[in-house]
């Protein structure tokens, strides 16, 4: 909770003056949402550094559950010889993915290990053959030539498809709406709203054809005529770029958005984009619209190209306290230490090491912990910008629902949490709406991590049902 510090709340040496982020919503660009918060960017680390390949390192940790549904099923045991591309884990499923080797070597453990997430998940730990080549097996995924939308949904989840924006909801399941359910548009997100975190904008700036590539599959797969990619106006390289390469046959546009958090909420760019409003309960496919995110739109793209599944993915490595901060292709798997090692190690003044960034990532306790599937990036903060807060008892001042892009009632959310009325939550101020983006926690001048309080809320909740 104490990395929102660092962007500058209420408490960081300005009390209550005026804040950027309660600007009347009538001086804002249309094209955005109501309410909403304008933290620093602090991108500049990164978002000039070009892509580049780590390399492999000695061993590589892959657990079960890296996605959004149910971990995936093992299928390899230790002593096991796996190649790249392999598949370790098999789908258990629908909502579940398989999960694929990054690097050839022999399996050496399966058992419990640090999850990026703060938990513990089972695991495969595979050490890499040292000399290999890394050559991976004959195509796992069919040629994109011939195949109907039904065999290009099967071919996405065999790859192991899933969100790459964060939440890694199994890709395939978005592309499989319901028949009396009609879709009429696919909104790609490139907005990356994140403080820090660069890595869908160098994707679009360094491989827009295959953006573009990924917004062709998609379509066809779904079935629609038309396709927009929403991305903040502070990337105005990404924005020239997908327009200079935009295919004359797609029925698509590049959008420019208002720069706000959370922009990036597939529900929040539906509003900006389309004027539409996701009822409560409701899903973006209820307003005929399709939410991908960019990278995971070039991915999809990359491994209809090269045959291969999901095994490898771009991870910002930045903040204060690394030395060589950059945007890498890291192996599913990497552990942390391995990655900010390659990244020239970490400064002695590092007081916490964040997977995702501040506003909705995790502190790391261990960098055993591996990049999964899921980890966009990771942000070391030193003592500087990340130092312990008191927290105050609330003071009913309604920043919170004014920041709130949801329109609920963090205020009264977080009394009921601290109670543990979580039934009353979800009846009362109807929780499940609440999309743990943190702008509550951001703007509260009492320090309280009230969006840390729902997301325990939510799991204590899950444990009932």
């Amino acid at each position: 909770g104490h990395a929102l510090q660092l962007l500058g709340g209420p408490c960081f040496g300005g009390g209550f003056g005026p804040r950027p982020d309660r600007v009347p919503i009538h001086m804002l660009d249309k094209l955005s949402f109501s309410h909403g918060v304008h933290p620093p960017e602090h991108k500049d680390q990164s978002s000039g550094v070009p892509i580049r390949r780590m390399p492999f390192p000695e061993e590589i940790v892959l657990p079960l559950r890296q996605h959004a549904g149910k971990p995936a099923k093992l299928l390899v045991k230790v002593s096991d010889r796996v190649e790249r591309g392999d598949k370790i884990a098999e789908a258990d499923g629908f909502v579940s993915v398989p999960i694929h080797a990054s690097a050839a070597g022999e399996v050496v453990g399966i058992g419990w290990w640090p999850h990026p997430d703060g938990s513990m998940a089972e695991a495969v730990r595979i050490k890499v053959e040292k000399f290999s080549p890394q050559i991976p097996r004959p195509r796992v995924i069919p040629r994109w030539e011939g195949l109907d939308p039904q065999q290009v949904v099967a071919a996405v989840q065999k790859g192991g498809v899933v969100g790459l924006g964060g939440a890694a909801f199994p890709t395939h399941v978005k592309l499989l709406p319901p028949k009396d359910v009609p879709i009429e548009v696919l909104l790609v997100n490139g907005a990356e709203c994140e403080p820090f975190l660069t890595t869908d904008h160098r994707t679009m700036v360094e491989f827009p054809d295959r953006v573009w590539f990924g917004v062709r599959i998609m379509m066809k797969a779904l079935g629609v005529g038309r396709a927009v990619i929403g991305i903040e106006k502070n990337k105005p390289d990404a924005i020239e770029m997908l327009e200079k390469t935009k295919p004359e046959d797609l029925n698509a546009e590049v959008q420019g958005l208002t720069v706000k958090y959370p922009q990036g909420a597939e529900k929040m760019l539906i509003k900006a984009v389309l004027g539409r409003e996701v009822p409560s309960g409701k899903l973006p496919m209820h307003v005929g619209a399709v939410v991908q995110n960019v990278g995971t739109i070039a991915c999809i793209a990359e491994i209809f190209e090269t045959g291969l599944p999901l095994i490898e993915r771009v991870v910002t490595v930045t903040g204060p306290g690394v030395r060589k901060p950059g945007n890498l292709i890291v192996p599913v798997g990497a552990k942390f230490k391995d990655i900010l090692n390659f990244c020239g190690g970490i400064t002695e003044n590092v007081t916490e090491i964040l997977s995702g960034g501040p506003m909705m990532g995790a502190a790391q306790p261990d960098l055993e912990a591996p990049a999964t599937k899921c980890v966009t990036g990771i942000v070391v903060l030193t003592d500087k910008e990340s130092r312990p807060r008191t927290v105050y008892p609330c003071i009913s001042c309604g920043h919170c629902l004014d920041a709130c892009p949801r329109f609920l009632n963090p205020s009264l959310m977080g009394k009921l949490s601290q109670t543990a009325q979580y039934q009353e939550m979800t009846e009362r101020a109807n929780l499940w709406d609440c999309m743990l983006c943190g702008a509550c926690s951001y703007v509260c001048p009492s320090n309280i991590p009230l969006s840390q309080m729902f997301g325990m809320a939510k799991y204590q909740l899950g444990r009932i049902r």
